[in-house]
């Protein structure tokens, strides 16, 4: 069965555009739509929004204009893909501000009332988590606890209600070499011709 794939591009250098993360996102959505899959991109990078600075803006603000056309991505997306960089053992800042401004009540989950949770208004859509760092990605899982994606996971995506939720950890970027590089490109290819 055929998917819609959005393909969420974290990395922050919007002049870079060959980072890994940008080569890795390429073979995922080629792999995809060689399988027949649509597949849409919002590189946040290229983005131009403001951070959220109190609770009442997030609840009761505007959504920035530049942040519309993402939102109906979302909302579009049967399968989301989120690709970043490790910075700081955390998603860069613009990624999170981002996943901010998009993720409001009234979109993301219901403005709920007084002593009632919010309801997940995102259910029925997965996502996969690709990272790249530094460190060895076992170090990161095992050590660190892969605390930074499993906050991701559990407190933005899964409280809006994507699920599931898979990862990709790719460690050791900087000694990757062209046939490492080779290899994830395979492996996130294959992934997207199975929208997983």
């Amino acid at each position: 069965m055929n998917k819609r794939i959005l393909i969420i591009q974290g990395h922050p250098d919007a002049a870079g555009g060959q980072h890994l993360c940008h080569v890795l996102a390429q073979a995922y959505a080629q792999g995809a739509i060689t399988a027949g899959h649509e597949v849409q991109v919002v590189d946040v990078a290229t983005l131009d929004f403001p951070l959220l600075r109190s609770q009442q803006e997030w609840e009761e603000g505007a959504v920035p204009p530049a942040l519309m056309a993402s939102q109906k991505a979302i909302a579009w997306a049967d399968h989301l893909v989120l690709f970043f960089p490790l910075w700081l053992g955390d998603m860069p800042a613009l990624l999170k501000g981002f996943l901010e401004q998009v993720a409001r009540p009234g979109f993301a989950l219901s403005k709920g009332g007084e002593g009632r949770l919010p309801a997940k208004l995102l259910t029925g859509r997965s996502a996969r988590v690709v990272v790249t760092m530094g460190m060895p990605a076992l170090i990161y899982r095992w050590y660190f606890r892969a605390h930074s994606v499993k906050a991701l996971e559990r407190n933005v995506l899964g409280f809006v209600g994507i699920a599931p939720i898979r990862e990709t950890l790719i460690g050791g970027v900087d000694g990757l070499g062209e046939a490492g590089v080779a290899t994830w490109c395979g492996k996130l290819s294959k992934l997207g011709r199975r929208a997983y």
